[in-house]
């Protein structure tokens, strides 16, 4: 029997290989730092998914903010971070599969791109990233904790020894910057990783692509997926109306969520259809950037939202104090050891300092679970 299934899914993967463009990458090319024996029901790449989608930093993207902090507690229907991952998986998968990429590769890197965003969004990363500089262990990026925690903290500080391309795809993702064209560094290799870690901690601006074509489709998804949905969920927060979007960009883009999303796609097909990057038009790049701004100034920078997360700056330098005194006089009731040193082999605790072990501890927190904490260290309750 297991002769026979083995002939089923050779067949079929060698159906699913012609449908390929020859721009895609292919899973026989995919490779890892620790071999491993072929899996003979699934690619390499959806082993990598699955590993991703079964694991536990993935099942905390729920609990995460997108970019509403604390808006979940009382609205339900606000977009947090599990949800912006299904929109970028899908809407990747869609351009994939009009490109003839492979999309088992697109979906493993989609799922795993967010897994290092602290609670609490881009606020709390900035927050974060405040007291790792002060720790000495340099600034925080949730594009490279994304991928700390693939290597290092999953399967209890084992790592799930995803493919390098997978990988590379999570590090590259970076929806902050914009880029009318993506052409992907097919030359990288694990010690330009290294290289871009480094730089990035210590606060240099890096030019940075993704090593395959795939990637790059993820990457541009990114914007995509948040640009639109980030307009509708202001509007429902009631900081923002639809009327107030700027004219010029509406008229071009859409005035929805999913107008802008059907026009972007359109525009990344079209431009990207048997090309060796991936690429909007001039003209959408040019009013997609428009509209980053604006959502710049009337959503991230609203004096409401800014007020909500000063919550978070107000707190985030005294929870990493104090697990860091909590680590150094080995306070084993502490939540640290509890719930995060406790369950982690050594090869994790030896390698990382005290500093990082904090940092990575707060990264993988929920916003729930980090109110919580903040409530316990203000309000602690004696029996």
């Amino acid at each position: 029997m297991k002769d026979k299934f083995k002939e089923i899914f050779k067949d079929i993967r060698a159906k699913n290989e012609c449908s390929l463009q020859n721009r895609a990458f292919k899973d026989e090319a995919a490779f890892r730092s620790r071999d491993e024996e072929a899996d003979d029901m699934r690619s390499r790449f959806a082993v990598d998914r699955d590993r991703i989608l079964y694991s536990g930093a993935y099942r905390r993207y729920h609990g995460k903010t997108q970019v509403f902090s604390f808006t979940n507690l009382i609205d339900e229907e606000m977009t947090n971070r599990n949800l912006h991952i299904a929109y970028v998986s899908q809407i990747s998968r869609t351009i994939g599969k009009y490109l003839g990429l492979n999309t088992e590769l697109i979906e493993a890197i989609a799922l795993g791109h967010d897994l290092g965003h602290a609670p609490f969004g881009h606020d709390g990363e900035k927050a974060l990233s405040q007291c790792c500089e002060a720790a000495g262990i340099g600034q925080f990026h949730h594009n490279i904790e994304s991928l700390h925690i693939v290597d290092y903290i999953s399967r209890k500080g084992r790592g799930l020894n995803l493919t390098f391309q997978v990988r590379d795809g999570i590090i590259s993702h970076d929806g902050e910057v914009h880029n009318t064209v993506l052409m992907p560094d097919l030359t990288k290799s694990e010690a330009d990783i290294q290289s871009y870690i480094s730089s990035k901690k210590e606060g240099k601006n890096v030019q940075w692509m993704p090593a395959t074509l795939e990637g790059c489709v993820v990457r541009i998804t990114d914007t995509i997926a948040y640009i639109g949905q980030d307009i509708e969920d202001a509007i429902r927060y009631n900081i923002l109306k639809r009327d107030e979007l700027p004219a010029e960009v509406t008229k071009h883009l859409g005035n929805t969520n999913s107008q802008i999303i059907d026009t972007l796609i359109r525009s990344v097909i079209i431009n990207s259809y048997d090309q060796d990057w991936i690429a909007f038009d001039e003209d959408t790049s040019a009013h997609l950037l428009e509209l980053k701004r604006f959502n710049y100034k009337h959503i991230y920078t609203d004096d409401n939202v800014k007020k909500s997360n000063m919550i978070i700056y107000r707190t985030m330098s005294m929870m990493f104090e104090k697990y860091l005194e909590d680590i150094k006089k080995q306070n084993r009731s502490s939540k640290i050891f509890k719930h995060f040193l406790d369950h982690k082999a050594s090869a994790y605790l030896e390698q990382f300092s005290p500093a990082e072990q904090v940092r990575d501890f707060i990264a993988t927190m929920t916003d729930r679970y980090y109110n919580e904490e903040i409530k316990d260290y203000f309000l602690p309750w004696k029996w």
